[in-house]
């Protein structure tokens, strides 16, 4: 189980990552580039790579789900915090911002 707080405080421990929002809702960016997101109470938001999410899908309907429309195609997630495994998120996360992070904060990272 994991609280939207927890996942706060493992997106901004990567280095870069900052906390903005849009349309109200609250979202983890890395070089103006977003990774995660928590849209309502109880749920996150992630983006993962297409075959990535569809293991997920495959493996644990109940906690994840893509997101509507063109957004679950490019490979955005929805995570429903209860079930989540704390562990298996924090690796998700991690592995959002990697995607996105410039090399120079991936070495700072890695060197960590």
């Amino acid at each position: 189980m994991m609280t939207a707080q927890q996942v706060e405080e493992i997106a901004l421990s990567l280095p870069g990552a900052g906390k903005g929002q849009h349309f109200d809702v609250t979202d983890f960016r890395v070089g103006n580039k977003i990774f995660c997101t928590l849209p309502k109470p109880g749920r996150m938001g992630i983006r993962l790579a297409p075959d990535e999410q569809a293991a997920l899908l495959a493996e644990d309907p109940g906690t994840f789900s893509p997101a509507s429309g063109a957004w679950g195609a490019k490979g955005w997630t929805q995570v429903v915090l209860d079930t989540a495994d704390p562990g298996q998120l924090r690796e998700l996360i991690t592995d959002a911002w990697r995607r996105l992070a410039p090399k120079k904060l991936l070495q700072q990272l890695d060197e960590a």
